[in-house]
């Protein structure tokens, strides 16, 4: 096949255009970072057990919750995303919310069955919350949030892992020693940094996202995180 000049033309004009495309994102400055959370269904005695017991459920999620902290001057939280998830299982059927669990996290099962919505939808809405923002847990939930829940629901997750980072690191990059890090939770680390906030509820997937932001704003206040940690 011969392929005439104008043609030629039109596709380095189009290759052009796709890597001035490319070029761009990659030169877009993000200046905010998402911090989130999430809850995962577990009955008694599962996380001793690493869900592997007989009765235990898959750990796939019922909460997301993300907040928006600003990179820039004072570092004001922006926005907060909190969404109810319909845990599925292997078979796809709805999982019976354990009386455990709602009393760990707070969430019933009316909470699920009024406003919880489907995995896929989640996991997009936040991925528009974020932008091209990174997001970053305390330790590692996205792990729960795509890596397991998604193959549980045979669905391709729709943020890639290289989005995802581990706010323990950043944390230990600002001087909380590592042994701290190791026994403090999500839901203590506003505690910990002495930061005055709202009431929070533990185990509440937008209020433990709110409380690592909290210490987190503190470290970019006193300049010991800045923007280029979140890049």
């Amino acid at each position: 096949m011969v392929i005439g000049q104008s043609a030629v033309n039109h596709l380095s004009q189009a290759n052009m255009c796709q890597c001035a495309d490319a070029a761009m994102k990659r030169l877009t400055i993000v200046t905010y970072a998402i911090i989130f959370d999430c809850e995962f269904v577990v009955r008694e005695g599962a996380q001793q057990r690493f869900w592997c017991g007989p009765l235990d459920p898959d750990p796939v999620i019922a909460q997301i919750g993300a907040v928006k902290v600003s990179l820039e001057k004072n570092f004001p939280i922006l926005d907060t995303f909190k969404r109810y998830v319909t845990p599925k299982t292997r078979e796809g059927k709805d999982y019976n919310i354990d009386p455990f669990f709602t009393r760990l996290t707070g969430i019933t099962a009316a909470d699920i069955s009024e406003n919880g919505i489907a995995l896929s939808k989640a996991i997009s809405q936040l991925g528009d919350f974020a932008g091209e923002a990174n997001l970053w847990s305390w330790g590692k939930d996205e792990l729960n949030m795509m890596a397991i829940s998604c193959y549980i629901e045979g669905i391709e997750p729709e943020i890639p892992a290289t989005r995802f980072g581990n706010a323990c690191q950043l944390l230990l990059e600002a001087g909380m020693l590592i042994e701290d890090l190791y026994k403090t939770r999500s839901s203590g680390l506003a505690d910990y940094f002495g930061v005055k906030h709202p009431p929070l509820k533990g185990h509440d997937a937008l209020d433990d996202a709110l409380s690592i932001s909290y210490a987190i704003q503190h470290l970019l206040r006193t300049g010991k995180l800045s923007a280029k940690h979140f890049g």
